[in-house]
């Protein structure tokens, strides 16, 4: 059901309204969290520099799944901010620093693994390239 002001308060009835909304939830990522643009930046950075270096099948797999997964980590620590937010009012509240803490920990792990699957990717071939 669509109320009067036009929001949606019940479940998607069809695929294309669903899809509406999870490119609503990406666009807002996008526009509205720092550090998602950032990340988004560097998988830019990366996609071009595994073209210009050729790298092979399997480490676009490697580097692809390291971008997706930092970007699924950003995600979840925006949907834990705005839960913790709301269910803390914007008070200071233990929990909700230790939720923010935590979820900003994922995103740094999952950061740290895509730097070292692009070290060992693009590493070698820099070095090559320098001569060296």
């Amino acid at each position: 059901m669509v109320s009067k002001d036009n929001r949606q308060t019940e479940k998607n009835h069809h695929l294309i309204q669903a899809m509406g909304h999870a490119m609503d939830g990406i666009f807002d990522v996008i526009s509205q969290e720092r550090n998602m643009r950032y990340h988004l930046a560097a998988a830019i950075v990366v996609i071009i520099f595994g073209f210009l270096l050729r790298v092979d099948r399997l480490e676009w797999l490697w580097l692809l799944l390291a971008i997706l997964v930092v970007f699924s980590a950003e995600f979840l620590n925006t949907v834990t901010e705005a839960v913790t937010d709301l269910l803390g009012e914007h008070h200071y509240d233990v929990n909700v620093k230790k939720a923010k803490d935590v979820a900003a920990g994922g995103v740094l792990i999952t950061a740290v693994f895509a730097v070292l699957v692009g070290l060992i990717i693009f590493l070698p071939r820099i070095i090559k390239l320098l001569g060296y």
